[in-house]
Parts: structure tokens; sequence; C-alpha cells
């Protein structure tokens, strides 16, 4: 983004940022979503992202994704606020917000999935740098994880990834659930018409990754083979993998959750050391 607001500096962002997060930090989960009074330089990132995701998304993201975004409709052209997103998801596919004031720990946030929450920050990533943010922020996740869980198809996955996390016990297990879903909710991509179209959260809220997605080593969706495969949250993907199909989809990544437990995902594992956290 070009401009003054590029040129803010990190310490008037970081600010910026905590006092959005100071709002969040002390919320019990049956208090509304704080209001958050957006400044201009937050709006014009808005607006900017927007504007150029929706001419991406034509050509690049999956058709499930497009229908589903058009259902929920977030505002393209001024910071919406959370609560008012929230409301409308709620009467689409009954999955709400939960304002955080940042990333919450996997089991918090499988856990909320599974009872249909969605926890969201609130505020923008960095002027200087608008096409990508190695964090997740409000753009995140509404034009990545909200446009696709006004579809029930969505929802139904998010819902069975956290009751996977709540069913398991082992940390390995934990981590494992949470590597399916970054490859697939996160980072998934469909074949369209013989075309390779992303639906996952961090691929489509973010130019960057629509620019360097088709680059990546791909590789037919298969549980077992995300087993040795490593990822890296903080750069672009180089492993992606593929469906033939969103039916795919669901029945190859839902039916894994759906079943899953600790004793299934250690045979899976078959001995391989995921790091403890």
């Amino acid at each position: 983004m070009q401009g003054q607001y590029a040129q803010m500096t990190d310490a008037a962002y970081e600010i910026r940022r905590n006092e959005i997060a100071a709002l969040s930090a002390d919320l019990a989960p049956e208090d509304p979503i704080p209001v958050v009074e957006y400044t201009e330089w937050e709006h014009e990132v808005w607006r900017t992202v927007c504007v150029d995701l929706t001419t991406r998304h034509r050509t690049d993201a999956a058709a499930e994704y497009l229908e589903s975004a058009e259902q929920l409709a977030v505002p393209l052209d001024h910071v919406p606020q959370l609560r008012d997103v929230s409301r409308r998801l709620g009467s689409i596919s009954g999955f709400h917000f939960q304002s955080a004031p940042a990333l919450v720990p996997l089991r918090e946030f499988c856990g909320g999935l599974a009872n249909s929450v969605f926890h969201s920050t609130q505020y923008l990533r960095h002027p200087r740098s608008p096409f990508y943010t190695e964090d997740p922020d409000l753009l995140h996740d509404l034009v990545g994880h909200g446009n696709v869980l006004a579809s029930d198809r969505f929802a139904r996955l998010y819902r069975l990834a956290g009751n996977a996390a709540a069913r398991v016990q082992s940390t390995e297990a934990l981590q494992f659930i949470g590597k399916v879903f970054w490859f697939t909710l996160e980072c998934g991509v469909v074949r369209e018409r013989g075309e390779r179209k992303a639906y996952g959260a961090t691929l489509v809220s973010s130019y960057g990754e629509l620019d360097h997605f088709r680059g990546a080593d791909f590789r037919p969706l298969d549980i077992k083979s995300l087993v040795d495969v490593q990822y890296d949250i903080s750069t672009y993907q180089p492993v992606l993998f593929e469906a033939d199909s969103m039916d795919e989809v669901e029945d190859t990544v839902g039916s894994f959750w759906d079943t899953c437990d600790d004793e299934s995902i250690a045979a899976l594992l078959g001995g391989t050391a995921l790091p403890r956290g």
C-alpha cells in the first residue's frame, strides 16, 4: 500500500494493535464483542486488500468459497464490526465469533470450534505489508475463515475438527489434528474443471499467497501423506495438498476427524515424533 500510512513506524503500529487487543483481554465468553473505532489507515488497509482480493478470487478461489462469501457479504469498503458479522454468520450457519486479544492456544481454539465458536482478533495487519501477514488478523479471520463458515459443509468440517481435538488427550494427537487443519482448512486446494482453486483461509485471505500457491509442490490429499510433511506458518507454503472435489475434502478430512482418537493417531504416526508444546 502506497501513501502516508505505509510509513507508520513499528512502534506506532504496536501501540495501536495493543490498544485493540486490550479490549478483549479480560472478556468472558458470554460478554459482547467490543466495538472498535477504526482509524482511516485501518479502513484504507481493509479497502486496499479487499478490492484486490475480490479480483483475484474470481480466478483463484473455489466456487464453494465464492458462494459462501456472497452469502456472508462482508463489507469491502470499510472495516466491519466483528459483532455485526458474527450476528449475520450465526443466522446463516450457527457459527459465531468470539473476540480474542491474540492467537489462542490450539486446544482452546479447537474447543471453540466444537461449540460453533471461532476465536477472532480485531486488529489489522501493518499498513506497510497489507497483502501478507504472518499473524492472523481481522482480515484473515473474516475474509478467510468467516466467508467459508457461511457454508454448511465448511461449518460441519470446522465442528468436526473441534470435536476431534476435544476427544484426544495427547499433545501429539492434538498437534496432528492441527496439522490436518492447516493443510486443508487453512491451505487447502481443490481442482475445478482441471484448474487449481484455493479454499483454505490462509490462501484466500492473502494476495501474496494467491500469487505463490500455484508454484507449490502439489500432492494428492491423503491423511497418511501428512505425517512426514513439515510446515512453517511464517512463510509461503512450499507443499500443498489438493483434492479432486469438495466432496473428497469432506469425505477424507471429515471422516478422519469424525473417527480419530489417541490410539488411531498414534498408529498413524507410527513412532514419528512431533514436538511437544
